[in-house]
């Protein structure tokens, strides 16, 4: 973890000191830390005025939490205002809904767990004239969902940060183009 942090670092630090990139009206995006939560996610942003965008968000996981795994995808609209920046490279604040649909699986119990959600992130972009573009991002979230179950003798048990309030946070690196 370490390692990661000071890799992230040098990164930021590195990119930080060229210049700004004006004319980009597109990116596309990873969130590295998510791979600490055996989760892919990647983003496209588009630029639709000078100073909002629209990005979508799309993630598979195959994540663990205590014994129950979940497998599946994620799918995350985002309208995101620019108030002091051009749109892509600046401050934002950046409404988002989340729709999760995941297969669940406990040591007992098998079933599907769908939910509909959103939350509110406040966050910094950067997109470099090299077109690298830095993206980081944090805020609350909410998201309500169903389990069904499929087999065993009860529906697999779902908490934390899947159900209920928890913190969308992260850092996505790419490019603008």
């Amino acid at each position: 973890m370490k390692k990661l942090l000071l890799v992230t670092a040098l990164t930021i630090s590195i990119f930080i000191s060229k210049s700004f990139a004006q004319d980009a009206t597109n990116t596309i995006k990873i969130n590295p830390l998510s791979a600490l939560f055996r989760t892919g996610s990647v983003f496209f942003e588009h630029k639709v005025s000078e100073k909002s965008s629209f990005q979508l968000g799309a993630a598979y996981t195959g994540l663990k939490l205590s014994d129950t795994k979940f497998s599946g995808f994620a799918l995350t609209p985002e309208y995101r205002i620019y108030p002091k920046g051009n749109a892509l490279s600046g401050l934002y604040l950046g409404p988002f809904l989340r729709y999760q649909n995941y297969t669940v699986k406990d040591d007992n119990n098998k079933g599907t767990y769908s939910s509909f959600g959103g939350g509110l992130l406040v966050g910094r972009q950067w997109v470099y004239n090299s077109g690298f573009v830095l993206d980081i991002f944090f805020g609350p979230a909410y998201n309500s969902g169903k389990v069904k179950a499929e087999d065993g003798s009860g529906k697999p048990e779902v908490s934390g940060s899947i159900d209920g309030f928890g913190l969308r946070t992260g850092i996505a690196l790419g490019f603008g183009f």
